[in-house]
């Protein structure tokens, strides 16, 4: 009879040695027991049910010990209990609801499901029907050919699944126009665009797969034949630096001009990290329009008016008409007026605000094996993580400084013009131009991760977050078409998936 390991089961067995000694055999993986064909769909529907439920159930976790935290000091703990007791737990509620949810074929790990399964499901039919083609197609294309197709088509469906559940954010209810009488008659307009992330996701990676194996190729040949400059290094060293310090300029930007055009999470966290009076924001909004105007009275004096009161400065340092422009020292919002005094005393607040969320986070990883070198190496990556988030602040700051103070004056001029011009646009420009080149200070494998992390959110802003219903297709033969070809480098070539997607991907198509 067959032992269980040659069963295919994950139970421990013994084996004998030529010496009679005994020596433990190691468990098999969890999915050892489930056919070869539907492991990866398998772990992809369990990865997305976890990326999908576990952030909720992290914050649901977090609101409520903050909410038995507030009650048992304010003494309302008991009361709290028998409510609980007359109404039912709203946390257990709100757990079973989420966990619930996850299981809606609707959502995100069906999706997954939808997209690994029928990747590698299809392939083996569109291999048949590839075999029909010339035979000058060697055997390695048609494979390629019948992977890519494969991909493509469960893309395809997986993303219409998904857009097919309706959300409020992209649902508008309105009377129909030609209704008799009006006004009577209602009609439910849907609108696409819910997906648009994933989608721009998908193609900057399927854009950096193309580009980099096109580069690959390009410096093999020049290495092979001793062209390789000193330049064309450089430029692969600073490739991801200069993409994220773009990406990162443009997301600024939008946060300053047009925040609508960002999710509400992002505008919530940079807000909190840049953690500036809204009235300075404000201001700088209405020079770019027009609204405020340096040495006219266009009544918006009370604006900063406010903000000089509560600063101690003198009112008339908020008054357009009259200051020309405002102080920088306001916009140091009371560090006093050495710019670079302010950039640093940012520098040294974002790192401290940024410390107390990486440290116990690289605290809990190091746990896992814990020691001297896991404490060494949780201190410096926290360290280094804080040090780029409390550059990329200052330089921003001290971006907006610089334009408007020490080098702006002197090539733009200081008439009311002038100054109209640098508050309307140039000094925020350059403060976003300087702020992402931070990213010098982490290491080489973070650069690449965080650039491709902020580049579809930088192309997101660009973009309009809905759009009519009827131009979704679109979306979806640029979704279907980029995850084709990340699908298939990653079974070809799995490096070339660069950062943690390569290797969750691998992971998870690997048979």
């Amino acid at each position: 009879m067959a032992s269980p390991a040659a069963a295919g089961t994950a139970a421990p067995v013994f084996a004998s040695r030529p010496s009679g000694a005994l020596r433990f055999r190691p468990r098999g993986r969890w999915d050892d027991s489930i056919p070869p064909t539907l492991r990866p769909l398998v772990r992809a529907y369990l990865l997305g049910y976890a990326s999908a439920v576990t952030p909720r159930l992290l914050t649901l976790l977090l609101q409520h010990l903050t909410r038995w935290e507030q009650a048992k000091k304010q003494g309302k703990h008991d009361s709290e209990q028998q409510q609980k007791q007359q109404t039912g737990d709203p946390f257990s509620k709100a757990l079973e609801r989420i966990l619930h949810g996850g299981l809606d074929p609707r959502r995100f790990p069906t999706f997954c499901a939808a997209l690994v399964g029928g990747s590698t499901l299809l392939e083996a039919p569109f291999m048949v029907a590839l075999d029909k083609l010339p035979a000058s197609l060697s055997d390695a294309a048609r494979k390629r050919l019948s992977r890519w197709f494969a991909c493509f088509v469960a893309a395809w469906l997986s993303l219409r699944l998904l857009q097919s559940k309706q959300s409020p954010g992209f649902t508008e209810n309105g009377p129909i126009p030609s209704a008799e009488p009006p006004g009577v008659a209602y009609q439910t307009t849907r609108y696409a665009g819910r997906t648009l992330d994933l989608t721009l996701f998908a193609f900057t990676r399927a854009v950096d797969v193309v580009t980099g194996e096109l580069w690959s190729r390009r410096r093999a040949k020049r290495q092979a034949a001793g062209r390789w400059t000193a330049l064309e290094a450089a430029v692969s060293r600073l490739t991801d630096p200069a993409i994220f310090a773009l990406s990162s300029g443009l997301i600024m930007w939008t946060w300053i001009y047009l925040p609508s055009r960002l999710p509400r999470s992002y505008n919530k966290w940079i807000g909190s990290a840049a953690a500036v009076d809204p009235r300075l924001i404000e201001a700088l909004q209405r020079c770019r329009t027009g609204e405020l105007i340096y040495g006219q009275e266009t009544g918006q004096a009370s604006l900063l008016g406010g903000m000089c009161d509560d600063y101690n400065w003198p009112r008339s340092w908020g008054d357009p008409a009259v200051s020309v422009p405002f102080p920088c020292e306001m916009v140091h919002m009371g560090t006093g007026p050495s710019c670079e005094l302010h950039a640093l005393s940012r520098f040294g607040r974002s790192f401290r605000w940024a410390m107390a969320t990486y440290l116990p986070l690289n605290l809990l990883l190091a746990l896992r094996n814990p020691n001297r070198a896991a404490l060494r190496r949780a201190l410096i990556s926290s360290s280094r993580s804080s040090a780029f988030l409390g550059a990329f602040i200052a330089l921003f700051y001290y971006g907006v400084c610089l334009a408007r103070t020490r080098v702006g004056p002197r090539i733009v001029g200081t008439d009311p013009k002038a100054r109209q011009c640098i508050d309307g646009g140039i000094c925020v420009g350059t403060g976003c131009f300087l702020c992402g080149w931070s990213i010098l200070l982490e290491n080489a494998g973070r650069r690449k991760d965080m650039a491709l992390f902020v580049a579809p959110r930088a192309l997101a802003s660009l973009l309009p977050r809905r759009y009519p219903w009827d131009k979704q297709w679109r979306e979806t033969v640029v979704f279907a078409s980029s995850t084709a070809i990340v699908f298939t480098c990653v079974a070809e070539n799995k490096s070339r998936v660069r950062g943690v997607l390569g290797k969750v991907l691998g992971s998870v198509l690997t048979p």
